[in-house]
């Protein structure tokens, strides 16, 4: 009957206008599957987001499943595109929606699902949440998802290996979301970062609200000095302008927020920072202000 469902909603969805992945390949058997940076809607199934391929020998690893059953279909018949080798390994580098709500379809082909322990903690906490979020946002688009958690978890750090390709997965701390990951590929000097980075949208503080530790976890990352930088969203780019985008907005924040805590000023000041230098990144009429608020919110406490 699900698969009925699915099949029908497949058809209803040819009536709309689909956003189209944009693939963009790093280096021989890598890529970088880019959607929308604006908000997650029906057309795009809730794939406003940026995810990595990487092909071996052996079968395809997938950096993050998608935000749904047929944003993990869009994702799959992308990579066919590029590949008819089969998808062997699921990595969801955080908690949030479009990281992982897509592993039911890919469990259903055989694939490992592999996560953070705190990531995955965070799927069973949030997935109420977020099933209910996203049927405001992509309505019938959600169609058939059912969330599935990661089966194979780790703390700090996990080597992993399939056909020719070694992979380093490294848990830093918190960033955008709890149990964020980064995916280190020492051969191709690639960092599949997920939401520690974004480029071209601007960053939203998120559920972790922990900035500083987001600044710690980008700067581990940064100290393998990567080529190529495989964000959560936007274009796959180098260390410089995924520093530009992410780390370099935060310390702004930081620094900001610093400065009118330093004069007993309120949150009412920080919602009205200037953030123009940082206005090239879409998104920043709707969160510049909240992101201000929010930092204010942590760093107040631990003033």
């Amino acid at each position: 009957m699900k698969q009925i469902a699915i099949f029908l909603m497949l058809i209803a969805n040819m009536a709309m206008v689909q956003a189209a992945l944009n693939v963009q390949k790093i280096t021989d058997n890598v890529y970088a599957l880019e959607g929308e940076t604006t908000q997650r809607s029906p057309s795009n199934f809730g794939n406003n987001s940026t995810h990595g391929v990487i092909i071996t020998k052996e079968g395809v690893i997938l950096i993050d499943s998608g935000a749904s059953y047929l944003g993990a279909k869009e994702l799959h018949e992308t990579i066919q595109t590029i590949t008819d080798q089969p998808i062997k390994i699921i990595i969801n580098t955080g908690g949030q929606d479009h990281r992982w709500l897509g592993n039911d379809y890919f469990q259903q082909l055989g694939a490992r699902i592999i996560a953070s322990s705190k990531t995955k903690q965070d799927q069973k906490v949030r997935a109420d949440y977020h099933l209910n979020r996203l049927g405001g946002l992509i309505k019938e688009s959600l169609e058939g998802t059912e969330p599935f958690f990661a089966t194979e978890t780790f703390d700090e750090k996990m080597n992993l290996t399939l056909g020719d390709v070694n992979l380093e997965l490294y848990h830093f701390g918190a960033a955008h979301t709890v149990g964020d990951i980064v995916v280190w590929m020492p051969s191709a000097k690639t960092m599949f970062t997920g939401d520690v980075v974004f480029n071209d949208r601007m960053l939203g503080i998120g559920p972790a609200k922990n900035v500083q530790s987001w600044i710690d976890a980008f700067e581990k990352m940064a100290e393998f000095k990567p080529e190529h930088i495989v964000p959560g969203h936007g274009k796959a780019s180098d260390l410089a302008t995924a520093t530009k985008n992410t780390q370099q907005y935060l310390q702004f924040l930081i620094d900001k927020i610093s400065k009118i805590l330093d004069n007993d000023g309120d949150m009412l000041q920080a919602s009205k920072i200037d953030q123009s230098n940082f206005h090239f990144l879409t998104g920043h009429k709707d969160i510049a202000g909240k992101n201000a608020q929010w930092v204010f919110e942590q760093m107040e406490f631990d003033y």
